[in-house]
């Protein structure tokens, strides 16, 4: 009787999880990071930052990530999903609404520091619960659709926030309050929500340990060669988003127009993603559709650097394309490692997540440095970065590298 309800919870309730976390996604995650770029503008006039300092604060979330990433996978692989994302949601949505107090670079960079150790934690616990509720040859289609979650995110909040949000709320410290309630909103409907039976009552006493957890995954080669080639791609987005919209303003571009091309990029993902995630699943092998995704990403970013007028929104359309396509491919290739699985997705994820934090810090303010040489140039870095990054799926292992 307890087995046929266990069923029933499992073939209904995973639909719910699913949505929610997707909506996690784009509510706590997505709309808040993507924010920051397009009010930046508003953010670097009323405290008075350099270019340099905007690429600081760009990347400083990512700081704790680096830390978090491991403790965080490593949390949920021991308690479960569900409780772990509870608390991050109710951290993030304190921490994220914090930042609207700030009226320095230095107040405002330490409380985007504190953000990020909530933050960092949500990605790996819902790609973990994705691989507890669905089977393996369903898991790249759920992966993909949180990940349509995260570029809704995206695609609203470059499109939205300085354009709608700022004048709605009254200015942008009150874009954060508000971006802060709706993530402790969050917090509220994980705490209540339900887990799978046998996963939560593993997770309670026969979770996996730290040391054990983090040991396993950190003897894994493939798992190490995802982590880079991940961090070379993250570090391409994260800076070149993060700069675009002061580079097309500096360009003359208005404001909503700029907006609407950042915007551009979040929509063309949202549209590729489950179809690439699906493509994956039908030919059976991750690596084939990662490399492809990042030489369109790669590519896409260089032409920035010289590109002009409608050639612009063609590059930027062309990265977009296989961003969020690629992050829910890799993260449902890291849980296919052998001897990874959705018992330690949390701590190989969150490993993922650490080494693009690190990747996540530098590279947007040193990029934005490089534009002194000239304006194309922190696009060609970026791009470089991709590329070595990418270059590590040669080196990847058979096993476990293409699904079974």
């Amino acid at each position: 009787m307890n087995s046929n309800t266990n069923t029933v919870q499992s073939d209904t309730y995973k639909w719910l999880v699913l949505a929610l976390s997707a909506f996690t996604f784009t509510f706590v995650v997505a709309i808040p990071q993507m924010s920051l770029p397009v009010m930046f503008a508003e953010i670097s006039t009323d405290l008075n930052l350099s270019l340099v300092q905007v690429g600081w604060i760009w990347g400083i979330g990512s700081v704790l990530g680096i830390l978090v990433g491991i403790i965080g996978g490593s949390i949920g692989d021991r308690f479960g999903p569900r409780r772990t994302l509870a608390v991050a949601c109710v951290l993030m949505g304190m921490a994220g609404a914090a930042r609207g107090f700030s009226n320095s670079f230095t107040s405002l960079a330490f409380t985007t520091l504190i953000t990020g150790l909530a933050q960092w934690s949500i990605p790996m616990n819902v790609h973990k619960a994705c691989g507890i509720w669905f089977p393996k040859e369903k898991l790249g289609m759920a992966n993909g659709i949180v990940s349509v979650g995260m570029a809704l995110g995206f695609l609203s909040g470059s499109l939205l926030a300085a354009t709608v949000f700022s004048p709605l709320f009254g200015g942008w410290r009150n874009v954060l309050f508000v971006y802060g309630a709706v993530a402790l909103l969050f917090g509220i409907f994980w705490w209540f929500s339900q887990e799978k039976a046998e996963s939560e009552e593993q997770a309670g006493s026969q979770g996996v340990g730290f040391r054990l957890a983090i040991g396993h995954v950190m003897r894994s080669r493939n798992v190490w060669i995802f982590c880079i080639a991940t961090a070379g791609v993250s570090a391409c987005v994260n800076g070149m988003l993060g700069f675009l919209p002061l580079y097309l303003r500096n360009l003359g571009w208005t404001p909503v127009a700029a907006d609407s091309t950042l915007a551009s990029f979040h929509a063309a993902s949202m549209l590729f993603v489950i179809p690439a995630a699906l493509f994956s699943d039908r030919i059976g092998s991750r690596r084939v559709v990662l490399m492809f995704s990042a030489l369109l990403i790669g590519i896409g970013t260089g032409l920035l650097g010289f590109a002009s007028g409608v050639l612009i929104s063609a590059a930027v359309l062309m990265a977009g394309i296989a961003r969020d396509g690629f992050m829910a491919i890799t993260m449902t290739a890291i849980i296919e490692v052998e001897g990874i699985g959705a018992r330690l997705a949390g701590t190989a994820i969150g490993l993922n997540l650490s080494v693009m934090g690190i990747a996540n810090v530098f590279a947007p303010p040193i990029g934005n440095w490089m534009e002194k040489f000239g304006p194309g140039y922190p696009f060609f870095f970026w791009a470089a970065l991709l590329f070595i990054g990418c270059s590590g799926y040669f080196f990847l292992q058979r096993p476990g590298l293409e699904m079974e």
